[in-house]
């Protein structure tokens, strides 16, 4: 089955297609909010460069959230038009599975964080091997108390994501000898695992419907909360 996969719920644009477990192909760029404009024109390159059309996928891999509002709208929409005009599969993957697929066999605790500003981050725990298995819910959390909880599992615990950037020295600090940080190379989100994680869901039949999929926000974005504070009590 061949999927094409869309990930554009962080700062990060990145594409792939993967021909059941076999990687054909990934852009990645970090290149910051720049989706609305990139997006397209990568998904368009590696097609092109696969010498494949839209009518060759089977299915359209997506982002799920937590993660940018905006870029996780991007992204969706896109997926939809998509797999919706060539009449393909939908496969809806949350972001935080798929970051910490980049780390499937690393020793210890799996903790991806994306920067959810406030000081706080988008997280899940998870731990890996020959499977991803996730050990807790997706939540939003101070990143104090996130070390503060991760104290007391007594183990290692490798970090990746996009909150690396923003609160490594408050993590190494709090955690010391079970702090871990991923590579580089590994430690932003990829398209290419998100394929991988799409095909395996493809291989039990398990898609998505094309009109109820919906985000994971886990927060009502900023502009809603402000809303609502403005016009509370004159309903």
């Amino acid at each position: 089955m061949i999927i094409l996969s869309i990930d554009s719920s962080t700062p990060v644009a990145g594409v792939a297609v993967a021909d059941g477990e076999q990687l054909l192909g990934e852009i990645f760029l970090n290149t910051k909010n720049t989706h609305l404009e990139k997006l397209l024109p990568l998904i368009q390159q590696l097609l092109q460069d696969l010498e494949l059309s839209v009518e060759d996928l089977d299915a359209v891999a997506v982002t799920q959230g937590p993660g940018s509002f905006t870029g996780l709208r991007i992204g969706m929409a896109t997926a939809k038009g998509l797999a919706q005009g060539a009449d393909k599969k939908l496969i809806a993957v949350p972001t935080l599975d798929c970051l910490a697929r980049n780390l499937l066999h690393y020793p210890g605790v799996i903790c991806p964080i994306l920067n959810a500003q406030k000081k706080q981050v988008y997280t899940a725990l998870y731990r890996g091997g020959h499977q991803l298995e996730r050990l807790s819910d997706y939540q939003a959390i101070g990143v104090e108390q996130l070390a503060q909880q991760l104290l007391q599992l007594e183990e290692d615990v490798w970090f990746l994501g996009d909150g690396v950037a923003v609160f490594a020295d408050v993590l190494a600090e709090k955690l010391g000898s079970q702090c871990h940080f991923a590579e580089g190379n590994v430690r932003l989100s990829r398209a290419g695992s998100l394929a991988m994680l799409a095909a395996e869901r493809a291989t039990c039949g398990q898609f998505d419907d094309l009109f109820q999929t919906e985000l994971i926000y886990i927060r009502k974005p900023e502009a809603e909360v402000q809303w609502e504070a403005r016009h509370q009590g004159q309903q």
